[in-house]
């Protein structure tokens, strides 16, 4: 096997000494609610801003919707044993907000609660501790249509419905996620419009980034309040960012994508404030007249941990007007006040995505939480990647996809080796799934999901991952 970020060949467990890692650490793998469940007009679930924008013309690629995903709804005890075969001793998923309370108001379904009821009692009948993430995406729509997350009542109403779930779930599951990647709810949902709900408002953006991280911080508080002994969290996507050139441009590029990326929720949610520069970038976007009087301070309720999902890195050029457009999760409406920043590839192996592979970057990312904000258990809740898989004889061989997931577990093993305080790792994605604007035609799984019969066939990289976890660490290579 030879990993694709140095083209060099990947030892193989029990060939050489062993990366050990530390006693306890938790080795996942992770999913979200609309990307596998299906069952979308079952038992009392109402549709979600994804159900809405996957059926617009143009939106999804090939049209492809989240109706039947992986089928997950009526199959999770198989996709429970296959966590079990793995050896899994964590899972971490998403609960969809439509389906435990629809329309966004009022009492709790029953008939939701009981799937996600059923859900956790197979997962710890097997051994498997759940980590609930409770929103990835998946707003209800009409809560979208009385104005979405760049209204402060939309918080509030995540209050209501994280406390009701909290309620029916809290003595069960002792790991809470509040939010899954806010920048791309707020800037690929409301500033690029690639994302649902599909809109293009630059201060609607960083309005809608606001009152995620102010719906976070209130329930918190409130389910703390319920049952101080659980432990909430806040998943970031995080990135390494890096000038292109030497130049004070380049430079000040690389400040103002930082400062989007990751201070401006960094920052809040970790120090209670805004970064003076980031409010400056954004001066003709927005004066911040939406953060009132004891929104910071609710923002910054103490974490019990924090999880980080990290795919690449990001290298940036100032304005260069003959640019290539770039991909579109890069969109330049996706980073308001610097839309004419460039992103640069330097002609590293990259994934289908075409995401370029940059293990050291997490290593940056992770020590630069620790050495730079105050200390927190940190989790690795999304680290994976898509390649093109083909079933051949009945199975799928990826080597490509472990050589990843191995590169990046060393760079886990190193940052904890410096003295950060990482404490899991979740692997994306336990299947093969519903990848957003992409539709189907995207595979971060370890295991392959054929769509037509729902057949799932572990690949290669599952069994490497599996002896991964039974040695609790990787060959020293």
């Amino acid at each position: 096997m030879t990993n694709p970020a140095t083209d060099q060949r990947v030892p193989l467990l029990g060939e050489e000494r062993q990366l050990t890692f530390p006693s306890g650490f938790r080795w996942g793998a992770a999913t979200a609610a609309y990307q596998i469940e299906g069952a979308v007009a079952e038992d009392g679930r109402t549709p979600s801003i994804w159900d809405t924008f996957s059926r617009t013309p143009g939106k999804v690629i090939e049209g492809h919707t989240g109706d039947v995903a992986c089928d997950h709804y009526h199959r999770y005890r198989d996709d429970v044993r296959l966590m079990a075969d793995l050896g899994l001793t964590a899972y971490r998923f998403s609960i969809a907000w439509p389906r435990v309370q629809p329309g966004g108001r009022g009492p709790a379904n029953p008939a939701g609660l009981d799937f996600y009821r059923r859900l956790v009692d197979e997962l710890l009948e097997h051994g498997i501790e759940p980590w609930v993430t409770l929103y990835h995406w998946d707003l209800p729509q009409p809560l979208e249509d009385a104005g979405g997350w760049p209204e402060r009542d939309t918080a509030e109403r995540f209050v209501d419905y994280a406390v009701l779930t909290h309620d029916a779930l809290g003595d069960r599951v002792r790991h809470w996620t509040t939010f899954n990647e806010p920048w791309c709810s707020a800037f690929l949902g409301y500033g690029s419009g690639v994302h649902a709900p599909g809109r293009e408002d630059a201060a609607a953006s960083v309005r809608a980034a606001h009152h995620l991280m102010l719906g976070h911080g209130l329930a918190v508080q409130a389910m703390r309040a319920a049952r101080p002994e659980n432990e909430f969290a806040i998943t970031l996507n995080l990135y390494a960012v890096s000038p292109a050139g030497e130049t004070e441009a380049d430079a000040d590029a690389a400040r103002r994508i930082d400062g989007l990326a990751n201070r401006i929720f960094l920052d809040p949610v970790l120090r209670g404030e805004y970064p003076e520069d980031v409010r400056a970038d954004l001066r003709e976007v927005t004066d911040f007249d939406h953060v009132r009087e004891g929104d910071l301070a609710a923002i910054a309720t103490p974490l019990s941990m924090l999880g980080i999902n990290y795919y690449s890195r990001h290298v940036v050029a100032a304005a260069n007007p003959d640019a290539t457009p770039e991909p579109y999760w890069r969109a330049p409406s996706c980073w308001p006040g610097s839309e004419d920043v460039r992103f640069v590839t330097r002609g590293l192996p990259v994934t289908d995505m075409e995401w370029e592979i940059d293990a050291p970057g997490l290593v940056e990312t992770l020590r630069r939480v620790h050495d730079e904000y105050p200390e927190v258990p940190l989790y690795i809740t999304e680290n994976g990647a898509a390649f093109v898989d083909k079933v051949v004889d009945g199975e799928v061989d990826d080597p490509d996809r472990a050589a990843f997931v191995d590169v990046h577990l060393r760079a886990c093993h190193e940052a904890i080796s410096a003295g950060v305080p990482l404490r899991g790792y979740f692997l994306w994605s336990l299947l093969d799934n519903f990848e957003w604007a992409w539709g189907y035609t995207k595979r971060f799984g370890i295991t392959y999901v054929d769509y037509e019969s729902q057949r799932r066939i572990p690949k290669s990289s599952a069994r490497w991952y599996a002896e991964v976890i039974r040695r609790n660490g990787l060959a020293a290579g």
